[in-house]
């Protein structure tokens, strides 16, 4: 047993151990402190911003001590890691050149935090992929589209991007209306439905009814504007349609349809 501890105990089996407990508790503690200092914002935005700004920095950070873990883990081997840093200077221009793809990486990386191009949590098109981005770290980003699956793009690819979080949405609706109808019925009945869709979370106030928009074969077009945040329209788009539905029947007003006439080869008088 006391061979046991003694093998233990060696400064070879003993000191990566502890250089290892020591690296990755200073790593957790160095975590929670970037993000009590970043994450509080002034709204949700300003919050999401931060938030990107945190899982990049505790990134680089985490490389950072990493680094210096290794090189104390290598001196502890008897590694002369002063030489091994010394020669860095060639060693990094060579690295350098090798990792430059890496290095335009973080750079764009940057660039797309402290110009706002979007943060980790909104909606985005990028490369004509719609989704949400989930992560975001010094090399690339990911994004999750609706049906699941994940984009992970480089940083230096991102040139162009369409933010749907940072703008609202219009969703213009138009209402086909039996010809037979009252316009000041229809009008009226659908000023209402867009008074109670102000009512949902996320539609804007300045939601409005249009007018007539067409005049179709067998109906006539109504036109309704609802504005909402970006990335609530479908949602919002399906419970406005249902409303209209609702108010149609409740106001008697008919939704006009296709009709076929089978006549089974019988003279029509």
């Amino acid at each position: 047993m006391d061979k046991f501890w003694e093998f233990i105990l060696q400064k070879k089996i003993i000191g990566p151990v502890i250089v290892l407990i020591v690296g990755l508790a200073f790593t957790y503690i160095i975590k929670n402190i970037v993000k009590r200092l970043f994450i509080k914002g002034k709204n949700t935005f300003e919050q999401k911003k931060r938030a990107t700004v945190v899982q990049l920095t505790t990134n680089v950070l985490k490389f950072f001590i990493y680094g210096i873990m290794l090189i104390i883990i290598l001196e502890i081997y008897g590694v002369d890691t002063r030489s091994m840093i010394a020669s860095l200077g060639i060693a990094g221009v060579v690295l350098g050149l090798a990792l430059q793809e890496t290095v335009k990486d973080f750079i764009s990386g940057l660039s797309i935090i402290v110009d706002s191009y979007f943060v980790v949590g909104e909606m985005v098109t990028i490369n004509g992929v719609t989704g949400e981005v989930i992560e975001m770290n010094i090399k690339s980003t990911k994004i999750k589209k609706y049906t699941g699956e994940v984009l992970v793009i480089s940083n230096r690819n991102i040139n162009q991007v369409i933010n749907l979080s940072q703008m609202r949405a219009g969703i213009k609706i138009e209402v086909p209306t039996d010809y037979d109808e009252e316009v000041e019925h229809v009008e009226d009945t659908l000023r209402k439905v867009v008074t109670e869709a102000k009512k949902i979370p996320n539609v804007y106030q300045d939601s409005t009814y249009l007018g007539i928009e067409d005049f179709k074969d067998s109906s006539i077009n109504y036109s309704i504007m609802i504005y909402c945040k970006q990335d609530e329209q479908w949602e919002i788009r399906r419970k406005v349609l249902r409303m209209i539905k609702l108010a149609y029947e409740e106001a008697n007003i008919k939704i006009p349809y296709s009709q076929i006439e089978v006549h089974n080869g019988k003279k029509i008088i």
